[in-house]
């Protein structure tokens, strides 16, 4: 008999018509990803649901056919039985074979000490009804970030057992609390457990992995005071003592790829200021307040990541966040982030070319800054607030 609750997958609902899901009843929403298809659809998803982050929380997913200009959605939403259920921190990912990964999380309530990452792919992304298979459970911890391909065709995974929260669960997983990478050697059919970089200071870890030129694989980690960094000589197995790095940040989600040029990409706050201390962010809840999350930019390294001289400006606002990154075949780059994500609850799209980074400028044709995605309304629901949703699984 299958197991209920968190060992047990979400379902996807395909354009569902529930007030809940809506654009006007969503009360907040934010953490997004984005990927483009090899027919040229942009997937962007988020997640939202509830009052705030917490068990019951669902992921949305919509989709563009014209460069973001109009989107088609709720396309999707990801949502468990079980309304103690948490699907969060979803990411999207196309695979060397064009197919499309959309990954998510699974907790009870907000941080259960095991969680689960969750995949569905789709072979058919760029049709008119996509399909997805039916949704696996592929490591212990998060993931809500693309992984890496290695130049051996080597998938790695980034995930983490949280160490900066104190679990609601109890689970024999000491040995993974750390910024872990799984590894797929057979183009993901399976997935397992390779190693794990203990990065001090380390926040929600949100890692993400490159692969250097000469070989070695450098992991950049969010931590309380900046970005942290460890290296891995034997392909992930082991890894060095971490220590701060050289790239800096106000405590957030940033993103980090190689580019076809050779190019490192970097997406990540700059000039941010002030941040707050960790002792701070731990006197508050599970939901933080933050500071420093403005002038989001996107830079370049010709370096191998040693410097970051190109720079373009995306987005200059306050409590913009947690930037995702998708790069089409031609080379054109979409980002997605959100913004005052109670507030303006807003979720941004930023499209340009390298060659805008190189000039500091959107000069590029169809380049464009704060394009907007989608926003919630948060008006209330039709009668009394509330709304029916499928009978909860059986407590597990």
């Amino acid at each position: 008999m299958p197991q209920a609750g968190t060992m047990s997958p979400a379902r996807i609902h395909p354009r569902p018509t529930a007030a809940r899901y809506q654009d006007a009843h969503r009360k907040w929403q934010g953490i997004p990803s984005v990927e483009r298809t090899r027919g040229g659809r942009l997937y962007v998803n988020w997640y939202t649901g509830m009052d705030t982050e917490t068990g019951g929380n669902f992921v949305v997913v919509t989709t563009s056919d014209d460069e973001g200009d109009s989107w088609d959605g709720p396309r999707f939403v990801v949502e468990h039985d079980d309304p103690e259920v948490r699907v969060y921190d979803p990411c999207l990912w196309r695979d060397p074979n064009d197919r499309l990964w959309l990954t998510w999380n699974q907790s009870r309530d907000f941080f259960d000490g095991r969680v689960g990452v969750w995949v569905a792919t789709s072979d058919n992304p760029d049709d008119e009804e996509p399909l997805w298979s039916e949704p696996r459970r592929i490591a212990n911890g998060l993931m809500m970030n693309k992984p890496t391909v290695l130049g051996d065709g080597t998938w790695l995974f980034p995930t983490a057992v949280w160490a900066c929260h104190t679990p609601t669960e109890e689970h024999p997983l000491a040995a993974e609390r750390f910024s872990n990478v799984y590894v797929s050697t057979d183009e993901g059919r399976t997935v397992s457990y390779l190693g794990g970089a203990d990065v001090p200071n380390r926040s929600f870890d949100e890692h993400m992995v490159v692969e250097k030129r000469d070989g070695r694989l450098w992991m950049l980690v969010r931590c309380f005071d900046g970005v942290g960094e460890s290296y891995s000589d034997d392909g992930g197995r082991t890894w060095s003592p971490g220590t701060r790095s050289h790239v800096d940040g106000p405590c957030s989600r940033f993103h980090v790829r190689r580019l076809e040029s050779g190019r490192l990409l970097m997406i990540n706050h700059a000039d941010f200021g002030d941040r707050r201390s960790r002792e701070e962010i731990e006197l508050q809840g599970n939901v933080k307040e933050w500071k420093g999350r403005t002038n989001l930019t996107a830079f370049l390294s010709d370096d191998d990541g040693a410097t970051w001289p190109h720079r373009l400006l995306l987005d200059d606002r306050e409590d913009v966040s947690y930037p995702d990154a998708a790069v089409a075949d031609d080379g054109g780059i979409s980002v997605v982030y959100d913004h005052d994500r109670f507030g303006d609850r807003g979720i941004y799209l930023a499209r340009f070319t390298e060659q805008d980074v190189l000039a500091g400028r959107m000069d590029s044709a169809g380049s464009a800054a704060r394009v907007l995605v989608n926003r919630a309304l948060a008006l209330p629901e039709p009668g009394d607030g509330t709304a029916a949703r499928p009978a909860p699984a059986t407590a597990g």
